[in-house]
């Protein structure tokens, strides 16, 4: 049996520690970096080695596997000074996790082509839940076959694996899943507005709702707690925000025209000034009750 190859992973937040803590438990050997020396340690308790730049986690592995906030992160990971392109050699595989949209990684993908590695954008939906569960979904984009050690690698962090097409379709796939994501919490959020302002019992909506037409993923996951104002961060509404821009710069770019999700992005844009982007998406809810006058604790 071949040995599993060396795994490098860098961005080891919310859902890249999960994911990463879940090919340890496969028995991948895991090189880890990130800027926060705690969840490093953390990930060196259970197995792993420590690299200190990105350079050398690419010296070091097999396959690198990203999980970073924004497109800005990625260009310097990949392509900055101790960026992954000063360490890599040629038959190197990079995948990118995170969310940046498909310009972005089409531009790192053709820097890295030039030292012989492949670039796959493979970002993930399914919420830090997810990702300890090993059950997100990825949405892949490959210029050619995926190859077979990285189809394993998918399989431990996911399972549900679409290959949309070639380079930067994953991203694409990826934007319009969260921009319908974004107006199916909009949505919940004006109707559980609505209803208190109308005297009608939130719980007792959200039932009446599931299983006809106003059933969403965000109504059978994300509705009690925005009764209960629970918002603890599953997938920060700072980064929802992140994503929309994302899908309304590149709708721009492509002549698409996007009126809902711009009203959308307005509302998380809401939500990031007024200081709550660090809780969960859900909490759009909150900017919906302001504009209506409604007092709750945030």
């Amino acid at each position: 049996m071949a040995a599993q190859p060396t795994i490098g992973f860098i961005g080891l937040g919310i859902m890249g520690q999960p994911a990463a803590r879940n090919l340890l438990g496969a028995g991948y050997p895991l090189v880890v970096n990130d800027l926060r020396e705690d969840r490093v340690r953390e990930l060196e308790a259970l197995g792993a080695d420590a690299a200190r730049t990105p350079a050398a986690v690419a010296s070091a592995a097999d396959v690198v596997i990203t999980f970073l906030p924004e497109g800005k992160h990625v260009r310097e990971v990949a392509l900055g000074d101790d960026g992954l392109i000063e360490g890599a050699d040629d038959g190197l595989v990079y995948v990118d996790m995170s969310t940046v949209g498909p310009a972005a990684i089409r531009e790192v993908g053709e820097a890295l082509d030039a030292v012989g590695v492949q670039t796959i954008d493979a970002p993930v939906s399914g919420s830090e839940q997810g990702s300890k569960d090993g059950s997100l979904r990825l949405m892949v984009g490959c210029d050619g076959p995926i190859p077979d050690e990285v189809g394993e690698i998918f399989d431990v962090v996911g399972g549900q694996v679409v290959r949309i097409g070639d380079r930067g379709a994953g991203q694409v796939a990826k934007i319009c899943n969260n921009m319908i994501g974004a107006a199916s919490t909009v949505a919940l959020s004006e109707a559980l507005v609505f209803a208190e302002k109308a005297g009608v019992d939130k719980e007792r909506l959200v039932e009446g709702m599931s299983g006809a037409t106003g059933q969403t993923w965000v109504l059978d996951n994300r509705a009690e707690e925005m009764i209960a104002h629970d918002f603890e961060p599953g997938f920060f509404g700072s980064y929802h925000y992140k994503d929309l821009r994302i899908g309304l710069e590149d709708a721009r770019e492509y002549g698409v025209p996007v009126p809902l999700s711009s009203v959308n992005h307005e509302l998380y844009k809401a939500l990031e000034a007024k200081g709550r982007g660090d809780l969960d998406t859900s909490a759009v809810l909150t900017v919906l009750e302001d504009l209506a006058g409604l007092d709750h604790d945030v």
